[in-house]
């Protein structure tokens, strides 16, 4: 009930970043749905059932950072003296962020539930009844605990996510101040650069050994997919995943070298506000950035091979769920980011700094990382296109 009213109340930024997450856990859940359908339909076809349902993974991973990225911004999981005396107090901030995120998951559920129902023909009589039933297998009966199950797996990911990241949250602050005063030095870089570059150096010869695989016709295709990607080899999947992992955790320790970029030389008062909010930001930015390259390369890389006819329905909604959760997660982390330097930007406010200052900060921190991260997506979709196209 507390979750219920602290929603009701909420901001309308909070309200459209819990609608956000729902909306993914929907899209989710319509995947694994289909999947479960597939695999109803389809009783012999054992490898392409649990291939359909092992890639859900993908956009379930982008929900569960979505989900951590908002309950971290949620103005009603950080600790207040009304929830204290409601006995909410720091303990149980986690499980607070973990009902709210796991209400708005159920909500997506029940709403693809309803919509799933209604493709594949309920007799509702409303537009597009039935308009999906032979993708759906409406012929055959649907298993209702299992249904019911894979529903439940994005709301229980993402709460649990949620409650583990704010309870670490939580004892972080306590950490920062018995350390401050031993903090005499800038922090250092983020540790993940050298092995988010070995990361991607492993994926790009595995991708290398897998197209000689595929070359030679040694094995089959490992996505679920028409086309080029369809028969792509699981060496070079395997490569396209290092990749992307690599990316993410190479991510924070680019935010960090671009703000060590901006703050080199001699720099003025702006280079050197827009390199040190860079620096310090570093940790909390990286890896969503990262998430949203590794993202836009696949796109891009998918693109360049087959187009938009060869995705269909459902890998055009797993990649608009994936691309949507990376937007969203960037966004509400850069929100949160800037709330927290509302302190000091009002410090500077009050010695004289102009508003122009503050805003040719801003802009100079996002052109920075525009023009770091964008030819790294660009780099990563090539290497991505270029096994799978020979």
């Amino acid at each position: 009930m507390l979750t219920l009213r602290l929603a009701r109340g909420a901001h309308p930024l909070a309200l459209c970043r819990r609608l956000l997450l729902a909306g993914a856990a929907a899209g989710v859940g319509f995947l694994l749905l289909a999947a479960l359908a597939y695999a109803t339909a389809h009783p012999g076809g054992g490898r392409s059932a649990w291939l359909r349902l092992a890639w859900c993974a993908v956009p379930l991973a982008a929900t569960v950072q979505l989900a951590v990225a908002v309950a971290r911004a949620d103005p009603a999981a950080r600790p207040r003296s009304g929830l204290d005396m409601a006995g909410m107090g720091p303990a149980r901030v986690p499980l607070l962020a973990a009902a709210s995120t796991a209400v708005a998951g159920l909500l997506g559920s029940a709403l693809t539930l309803l919509v799933f129902l209604h493709l594949r023909g309920a007799g509702s009589g409303l537009p597009l009844d039935g308009a999906a039933g032979e993708a759906l297998a409406a012929e055959r009966p649907l298993p209702v605990g299992a249904a019911l199950t894979l529903l439940a797996v994005a709301p229980a990911a993402a709460a649990a996510a949620s409650g583990l990241a704010l309870r670490r949250g939580t004892a972080a602050p306590r950490r920062r101040a018995a350390e401050e005063p031993a903090r005499a030095a800038p922090a250092l870089p983020p540790a993940g650069l050298p092995w988010g570059t070995a990361l991607t150096g492993a994926g790009i010869a595995l991708c290398g050994y897998g197209g000689n695989d595929a070359r030679d016709g040694a094995a089959e295709g490992w996505l679920p997919l028409p086309g080029v990607l369809g028969g792509t080899a699981p060496g070079v999947v395997g490569g396209w995943l290092l990749i992307a992992a690599g990316i993410v955790l190479a991510a924070p320790g680019l935010v960090y070298l671009c703000g060590r970029l901006l703050c080199g030389g001699r720099p003025g008062v702006l280079r050197l506000l827009a390199g040190r909010t860079l620096q310090g930001e570093a940790r909390r930015l990286g890896c969503p950035l990262g998430a949203l390259c590794a993202a836009s390369a696949a796109l891009l890389a998918a693109l360049e091979l087959d187009g938009l006819r060869e995705f269909g329905p459902l890998g055009a909604l797993g990649t608009g769920v994936v691309l949507a959760c990376a937007l969203g997660t960037v966004a509400t982390v850069a929100d949160t980011a800037r709330a927290d330097r509302r302190s000091a930007t009002a410090a500077l406010a009050r010695l004289g700094a102009p508003r122009t200052l503050l805003r040719g900060a801003a802009m100079l921190r996002a052109a920075t990382l525009l023009g770091v991260l964008v030819p790294l997506t660009w780099l990563a979709a090539y290497l991505i296109a270029l096994p799978a196209g020979q």
